[in-house]
């Protein structure tokens, strides 16, 4: 958040921001499940001028296993901005900010994914912003959710974020890069929708109680509407999914197998005889005779004695 300039009308008297917005509306926002075929689950992101892309590794094991958790996986979030995210081209590689927004968000899914299934594993999220209009923290939660369910990593929930904040001393939410600037305050707000607990919550700059309250409120209804943009992107990847197993005939009931016939031939036949044609022919007696059919010489040896 920049430095509050009060001389900027960012929100009119009438209600309406500069983007034509009122004050309880969030940007346009477009979300697309499973477009990363070598990650184990991935999702795009676009919401106003923002533009995340996730993807999702694991659960696999932790290496080095010192860092690993007896009891539990770890979920590590990897956050980074391009480059040519922003006007002013940003150095590349991590840097502070893009730490503490990566432990931000592991600390959100912490108490979401059901991580005591895979002792000693982890789960790596790779969060990449291509494009920044401010609240990329709760876009990159919101892609780094569906990205999750994708890859169907077990969660208690589906999480989604939003912020809130103050402009011209009035509550307004999803703030844009101008609000975000030049406004009084900003308060994400992650929720898991399941169990309606709150697993994200950040503020910087200043809200009376009363302010704080009504944020509060406006974030919660602004979190239930980028929910219905989650589950459209989700129902619409696993209904692909299903088309293309069903073009495959991967559900097709298999042809009848006549091993249940067989079985019920051979018990009726019961258990094979000994010294026939169920038995060993190489050994016991000659089916056409005893002993060697040679049988002895007849009338000595004929190289010895007279006739």
């Amino acid at each position: 958040m920049g430095v509050p300039d009060p001389t900027k009308e960012l929100v009119n008297k009438k209600g309406i921001r500069l983007d034509g917005r009122k004050t309880t509306e969030i940007r346009p926002i477009t979300i697309k499940a499973g477009i990363l075929h070598r990650a184990d689950g991935s999702a795009y992101l676009e919401w106003g001028s923002n533009k995340v892309i996730c993807g999702v590794y694991g659960p696999r094991e932790l290496n080095p296993r010192r860092f690993q958790e007896s009891d539990k996986a770890v979920v590590q979030v990897r956050y980074n901005m391009a480059a040519f995210s922003t006007s002013d081209r940003k150095r590349p590689g991590p840097d502070r900010r893009s730490q503490e927004i990566g432990k931000v968000i592991a600390d959100a899914f912490e108490n979401v994914v059901l991580t005591e299934r895979f002792p000693r594993g982890a789960i790596d999220v790779h969060v990449d912003i291509l494009e920044a209009n401010a609240g990329t923290r709760c876009a990159a939660l919101v892609c780094a959710a569906v990205a999750l369910a994708d890859a169907g990593i077990p969660m208690k929930g589906l999480v989604s974020a939003v912020a809130a904040g103050k402009a011209n001393d009035k509550v307004i939410l999803d703030l844009d890069q101008m609000e975000d600037n030049y406004g009084n305050a900003d308060l994400p707000i992650g929720i898991n929708h399941t169990s309606g607990e709150i697993v994200l919550l950040q503020m910087d700059g200043h809200l009376t109680p009363a302010q704080f309250d009504e944020a509060l409120d406006m974030a919660v209804e602004g979190n239930k509407q980028v929910l219905v943009a989650q589950r459209e992107a989700l129902l619409a990847r696993f209904a692909t999914t299903l088309a293309a197993k069903e073009a495959a005939g991967a559900f097709d009931e298999p042809e009848p197998s006549n091993e249940p016939e067989r079985a019920e031939r051979n018990e009726r036949r019961g258990p094979p005889r000994e010294g026939g044609r169920g038995g060993d022919r190489r050994g016991g007696d000659d089916r056409r005779g005893g002993g060697d059919r040679r049988g002895p010489p007849r009338g000595g040896d004929r190289r010895g004695g007279g006739r």
